[in-house]
């Protein structure tokens, strides 16, 4: 009995790995990865996010706000230094995606005071990104996130498609035909 289940769950890893038991756009981002997006894992069904409300510029505001747009979703903090390299290249995203179909959403995790946040992004020269905070870590800890940085992909409905745990360069060619394939997706 221990053999067959072990066979069991071994075949629904091996097809739910290579999109089998996905959907198109699950496929889609499984299509695009390479060395750039080799520690990128999707999920087998789309998992939904708590609905909570976090600090923008202009006041509260949520995930809720982005529905009907692909959204990479960047979890963050001013004193995580991979974040750094990493938010260039989530800011070359949104600059050649950014619009009505897609955004990118950096949400600073934790303790990430106003002041140190435009420093952050006053630095390294991004202008482009939101400058959202989550101070509780409420959206965070909800979402399972527990290290900085973390990338979530999320379709149109808000739905967490896929995770990165660490740094990557969202601007390689394969985050970039992973975005234009999530964008042609029907249906996506």
């Amino acid at each position: 009995m221990s053999f067959l289940r072990s066979a069991i769950l071994y075949t629904g890893l091996i097809l739910t790995a290579n999109g089998a038991l996905a959907g198109p756009m699950q496929a889609a981002i499984e299509a695009a990865k390479g060395d750039a997006l080799k520690a990128l894992a999707v999920r087998g069904e789309p998992k939904a996010l708590p609905e909570v409300a976090f600090e923008g510029e202009g006041g509260l505001t949520g995930l809720a706000d982005y529905r009907g747009q692909i959204v990479v979703l960047n979890f963050w903090a001013v004193w995580c230094a991979p974040c750094r390299e990493e938010m260039a290249t989530l800011s070359a995203l949104e600059a050649e995606f950014g619009g009505e179909d897609f955004a990118v959403v950096t949400l600073a995790t934790g303790p990430n005071a106003v002041p140190a946040i435009e420093k952050f992004f006053d630095e390294i020269g991004v202008e482009n990104l939101p400058k959202y905070r989550d101070p509780r870590s409420v959206l965070a800890r909800g979402a399972g996130v527990f290290g900085l940085p973390v990338t979530l992909v999320l379709d149109r409905e808000g739905r967490e498609l896929a995770r990165l745990v660490g740094p990557a360069d969202w601007h390689s060619e394969e985050a970039r035909e992973m975005v234009r394939a999530l964008l042609a997706t029907e249906g996506a």
